[in-house]
């Protein structure tokens, strides 16, 4: 049986990052009503009960349902196998670079079971202050971001000179 060293620790990764994602998710869809908002630091940050039916930021949420089943299933189908074929070509010794990919992998899975459950992400993370409000976001959105953060800085690093 061939092993390859490098899965354990990021399907760790992305495996309790979509845990973490589905669970929170289950959490607020059984405990508050849609659109309800629960304070937590006034002026700061709330839990808020919302579905995203668009893309990052909402983009796309008033097009149809139709052709954003198809868009997102596309764009989630091509981004798990570019993911995919990113790590198998990652050397192990890149601990970043696996990282990155395995929380940008969980993340985009966390948000395509979102989309083919319910046709919307759900999302409670609510920063703001006062009136100016953040896009609300989720533990998927989360590790996405961080995960993009971790490929730009390995970029950077990479391409320091000696």
């Amino acid at each position: 049986m061939l092993r390859n060293e490098k899965w354990p620790r990021p399907a760790a990764i992305a495996g309790v990052i979509l845990l973490c994602d589905q669970v929170s998710k289950s959490y607020i869809q059984q405990t508050m009503r849609l659109e309800e908002s629960i304070p937590i630091i006034p002026n700061l940050f709330s839990l808020t009960s919302i579905r995203n039916s668009g893309a990052a930021f909402g983009l796309f949420a008033e097009q149809s349902p139709l052709f954003r089943a198809v868009l997102f299933s596309v764009v989630s189908v091509v981004a798990l196998v570019f993911l995919t074929v990113l790590f198998l070509q990652t050397p192990k010794e890149d601990s970043w670079s696996l990282t990155a990919i395995a929380l940008l992998f969980g993340g985009a899975v966390g948000n395509t079971i979102d989309r083919l459950r319910y046709g919307a992400v759900v999302d409670f993370l609510d920063v703001y202050w006062r009136d100016d409000h953040w896009p609300a976001f989720n533990v998927a959105d989360s590790a996405i971001t961080i995960g993009i953060t971790l490929m730009m800085l390995q970029a950077f690093r990479a391409g320091r000179a000696p």
